[in-house]
């Protein structure tokens, strides 16, 4: 029978640059037309926003906010190291990268043989380990590993697709964060990958290219696409893999990757700060095993939180309620002007 070792991580793209640049979506929010004028200066922010951007704009919080990632990526390090997996499966979002108008699968699984990925090549600036353009990383996958989830997912009822190599990008940034920030004092990453998308971003993943889009520019109803998948209906799929990987004969780390709310995706604070209130409700939630209120959060209020993200996390919430496992870890890094909370959990092998 398989062992399996759960993990929560985020992706936060910012944390591949130096601190200076952590804020650069809030000053790009700030700079729009749109944005009312009593909302462009501090002195119209919430107090705990005030606070955090401080007299330096922030300069002091983005050197803490990294100081709790990092805390929180080598702790799962750590713990993946200790588990040694024969493979890893990560759950992540494609945000207009491999997937686009040809077609958006609700999930799918990637059973590559191998990913050599550049993301310095359209990177903007420096990158904080000041690796050159080219750089290229190579990661192995598990076409075996993939093939039987895909295989026991399909015959368990739920229509996965399933990928043999990339459509249009070699490894969405969902899942290549994942493994840069888990390598990130740079010792390697030995361990086979298998990517599980999910289509997260769902109504916005076309009409906004799932990614940043000033309050000038927010894609109006009608623009909207077809939703993404309803979050019971990811912790279903993730309890499904999980007693799919259990009758596996591998060791298995399942992990979910994703800030939370979205500054960027929530239009009622204009885009400039994440619902704060909804993740630690969900934080409480998670902390206390209480599967029931992840499940039966509504799309409509991940929406309107701006946590499209978490759907990532759902399959993650849904495989550990079926292996009856609570959290013996976690850690929550807040950020009013950072773009999103960030939330790290370990679900230990039983």
């Amino acid at each position: 029978m398989a062992e399996i070792l759960g993990l929560g991580v985020t992706h936060f793209p910012p944390l591949s640059g130096p601190d200076e640049n952590m804020g650069r979506i809030l000053q790009r929010a700030l700079d729009d037309p749109a944005i009312p004028e009593a909302l462009r200066h501090p002195g119209g922010w919430p107090e705990p926003m005030r606070q955090e951007y401080g007299d330096d704009a922030g300069a002091t919080a983005a050197g803490r906010h990294r100081e709790g990632l990092l805390a929180g990526f080598r702790n799962a390090r750590r713990v993946l190291d200790e588990f040694d997996p024969d493979f890893v499966v990560i759950w992540g979002d494609d945000q207009y990268e491999n997937f686009k108008e040809d077609v958006i699968p609700p999930f799918c699984v990637m059973a590559y043989e191998e990913m050599t990925p550049k993301p310095w090549q359209e990177y903007r600036g420096a990158n904080v380990w000041n690796e050159p353009k080219d750089k290229t990383f190579t990661y192995k996958g598990h076409p075996a590993g993939a093939k039987f989830i895909a295989s026991g997912m399909l015959e368990s009822g739920f229509d996965v697709s399933y990928a043999y190599r990339p459509l249009h990008h070699q490894l969405g940034h969902a899942f290549l964060n994942t493994l840069l920030f888990l390598d990130y004092d740079r010792k390697g990453f030995p361990y086979p990958v298998v990517p599980f998308q999910v289509n997260c971003y769902g109504r916005r993943v076309i009409a906004q290219q799932a990614g940043v889009r000033g309050l000038s520019e927010f894609p109006s109803e009608d623009q909207l696409d077809p939703p993404s998948p309803a979050p019971w209906r990811c912790f279903d799929l993730g309890a499904a893999c999980a007693r799919v990987v259990e009758k596996s004969p591998w060791r298995v780390a399942l992990i979910a990757s994703s800030s939370w709310s979205h500054a960027f995706l929530t239009r009622k604070h204009h885009l400039l700060y994440p619902d704060i209130e909804a993740d630690r409700a969900l934080y409480n939630a998670l902390q206390a095993g209480d599967y029931t209120a992840w499940r039966e959060r509504p799309l409509s209020a991940i929406e309107d939180s701006g946590q499209q993200e978490v759907l990532n996390w759902m399959c993650l919430m849904g495989g550990m309620k079926e292996l009856g496992r609570r959290p013996s870890e976690t850690s929550y890094v807040e950020s009013w002007i950072f773009n999103s909370n960030k939330c790290f959990a370990v679900y230990p092998p039983s």
